[in-house]
């Protein structure tokens, strides 16, 4: 009896030890596409919704979108946070200065662009996370195109994936955010 106690012991410090060790976004940071630091513990108490961008791709006009939902939902319990990459069909061939002047004249996006980012080959430690149940505890993915988004909850959880043909404004994101 004693020995299953021990046992039951040892495997409850596990279980209760290992779910501490995954990360949030809280434990991350980037550079803007002005090339300054974002802490992302900065964004704690914040719904984010994060996405992959391209300013070549056929999904581009959800930039417009994803500033229409901003302007509606953003501030002190909402942020966009956008990484542009070239990684999908080479869709975003331009330097961070050519994607903030385009994102900024066409659509008037103000939600926080990021620097043009790896997320297939050498991926960027906030896709790694995003992409990996080992890492944020929640869910396994793979980032199929431009456009992708992820939900991530006030605690900094990744809590889902959205396909890229998902609109910014669909019901799913809404919902979430009116929560």
């Amino acid at each position: 009896m004693k020995k299953i106690q021990t046992v039951l012991l040892f495997l409850l410090i596990g279980i209760f030890s290992a779910a501490g060790q995954y990360k949030t976004l809280y434990d991350f940071s980037a550079r803007t596409i002005n090339g300054e630091t974002l802490d992302f513990s900065t964004l704690k108490g914040k719904k984010v919704l994060l996405v992959n961008t391209a300013t070549e791709c056929a999904l581009t006009p959800q930039f417009k979108k994803l500033q229409e939902l901003y302007e509606e939902y953003g501030g002190d319990d909402f942020e966009i946070i956008a990484f542009p990459s070239n990684d999908f069909g080479s869709q975003e061939p331009g330097d961070n200065e050519h994607i903030k002047e385009y994102c900024t004249k066409k659509f008037g996006v103000s939600f926080q662009l990021m620097e043009k980012i790896s997320i297939k080959e050498n991926p960027h430690p906030i896709y790694k996370w995003l992409t990996s149940s080992e890492e944020n505890g929640t869910l396994d993915g793979k980032v199929i195109w431009n456009f992708q988004k992820f939900l991530i909850d006030e605690d900094g959880t990744v809590v889902e994936s959205l396909s890229p043909i998902t609109g910014p404004q669909n019901r799913r994101i809404v919902e979430w955010l009116q929560e």
